[in-house]
């Protein structure tokens, strides 16, 4: 719950099966050079990552509280092609690629309008509260398969 008159932070927004958050480089996220530090790539895309399963429906928190477990990235596969710089806006697009049982394989760019910046590929396991891989919660499935990119979408 938000009190009246505080804004949300943004969710970014789903067009079709692919979710799409805004995100702005600020001073903080440079390195000497005045480019992006590699790192915060990966920050904005886990932003990008939560917000989309935020906006669908999935409920991280409340299945962590409940002792059922949490995701973790168990792998990533990361390009960078171009610089982004400070003020720049970019936009993270997020794409469910494949569930399964244990774990989701997703696909993300991040882009300055129509520039390709960094490109990822990440495997998200749930793991149970012990650190072991355990199936995702059922009631995250259905919504999964709505999201799951196509292909020649």
């Amino acid at each position: 719950m938000t009190d009246a008159g505080i804004d949300e932070p943004t969710a970014g927004r789903i067009e079709g099966r692919e979710h799409l958050l805004p995100v702005r480089v600020y001073f903080e996220d440079t390195d000497l050079s005045g480019i992006v530090y590699h790192a915060n790539y990966l920050r904005f895309m886990e932003r990008g990552r939560s917000a989309m399963l935020r906006l669908a429906g999935v409920d991280q928190r409340a299945a962590h509280d409940a002792g059922e477990g949490a995701y973790a990235v168990s792998e990533i596969a990361i390009r960078y092609r171009a610089p982004a710089r400070l003020d720049d806006a970019l936009v993270v697009a997020t794409r469910l690629i494949q569930v399964r049982a244990a774990s989701v394989v997703i696909h993300q760019t991040v882009r300055r309008g129509t520039v390709v910046l960094a490109q990822a590929d990440v495997v998200a396991a749930w793991l149970a509260p012990d650190g072991r891989p355990r199936r995702q919660p059922r009631a995250w499935l259905g919504i999964y398969q709505r999201l799951v990119w196509q292909g020649d979408e």
